[in-house]
């Protein structure tokens, strides 16, 4: 079978290699056909040995996969072959809370990763997909739409009405879009692309903000929300733009931490945290459990990811490179 693997850190080692297609699963494993991934940051921070210089080399990349089951082992009940089946980031992680071992245990490292013809999987790590969607669209969900939708009801219960600020239009980002708006909350986004700003209203945001225009956007932010603040804020910039997070949020409100991307390390005034008794959530995609509840509202309610484009096998560090760029909107999908 086909594989993308690197066998030293760095996208100029980024390979397709052919290596033997495993066969005959384990009594609990399962085989499954893998037919898309798709891309997320820590995809390219594992690449370039800046996520854990420790994972072992090589190493097949990416952590989202979608395909078939083609194999099943003889203590298997859940799943028969045919089964269109999404792959879990972390396959120990069952329910809402997980031991360190269980939340390290991920694949796309140290596990091997989903850039691959086949992979063998535990029975218990896989979920299966909402009926409507297709491959490319699936693969989109295992760890961005589950971080979203472990933020806003696994560890907090988001409520028609309340408000959402989404920072920008990554995959995390969007689906927490889309979600906040089937229960009816008033989305805030900000980006510092006017044009993503417009798409971003066509998905259902109340209101925009572009970051670049108004620096200070949780003054904006309080400014729109009658000076209450927002009751949620999904933060994807870390450091860099903590503060105006915090500034944003009413008293008791939410920030889920969910990525770095403006920076690890800063100089913050954490103050108002504590005077506003504010919620600082770090959040790292979430359980199966989760994970099927979310995929049984993705089919209920019909929702379609939104795919930015989509590259061969054979193009993935053209892939990683694009996703690098942060031009895309929404996911960025591999199909295999």
């Amino acid at each position: 079978m086909k594989q993308t693997q690197i066998s030293h850190f760095g996208l100029d080692h980024l390979k397709i290699v052919e290596v033997s297609e495993p066969k005959n699963p384990n009594p609990t494993e399962v085989l499954v056909r893998l037919r898309a991934a798709s891309l997320n940051y820590r995809d390219s921070l594992v690449v370039e040995g800046k996520y854990n210089p420790k994972f072992p080399l090589p190493l097949v990349p990416c952590s989202d996969g979608a395909g078939e089951v083609v194999a099943i082992g003889s203590e298997v009940s859940e799943w028969k072959v045919g089964d269109r089946v999404l792959l879990t980031f972390a396959p120990k992680w069952i329910s809402k809370e997980a031991t360190h071992a269980e939340m390290r245990h991920t694949i796309g490292g140290p596990l091997p990763g989903t850039l691959r013809e086949f992979a063998l999987v535990p029975e218990t790590g896989l979920v299966r997909i909402p009926s409507h969607l297709s491959f490319e669209e699936a693969a989109t969900l295992p760890c961005a739409a589950l971080t979203a939708w472990s933020g806003l009801f696994q560890f907090s219960q988001l409520k028609p009405g309340e408000f959402v600020v989404v920072q920008g239009t990554g995959g995390v980002s969007i689906f927490a879009l889309q979600f906040a708006k089937l229960v009816g909350a008033k989305v805030i986004l900000t980006s510092s692309s006017s044009e993503k700003l417009e798409r971003g209203k066509e998905l259902g945001a109340d209101y925009l903000i572009n970051y670049k225009e108004t620096p200070e956007w949780g003054k904006e932010v309080r400014r729109i929300t009658e000076k209450v603040g927002a009751d949620h804020i999904i933060e994807v910039g870390g450091a860099g733009t903590l503060e105006q997070s915090i500034a944003a949020c009413r008293p008791f409100g939410v920030i889920h931490l969910i990525g770095i991307l403006a920076g690890k390390s800063g100089e913050l005034n954490l103050l108002p945290a504590v005077m506003n008794n504010l919620k600082i959530q770090g959040l790292v995609v979430g359980g199966r459990k989760a994970f099927i509840e979310m995929n049984q509202a993705i089919e209920a309610s019909g929702l379609r990811p939104i795919v930015d484009r989509v590259f061969t096998l054979e193009e993935s560090a053209d892939a990683i490179r694009y996703l690098r760029s942060g031009s895309h909107f929404g996911k960025i999908v591999i199909r295999i």
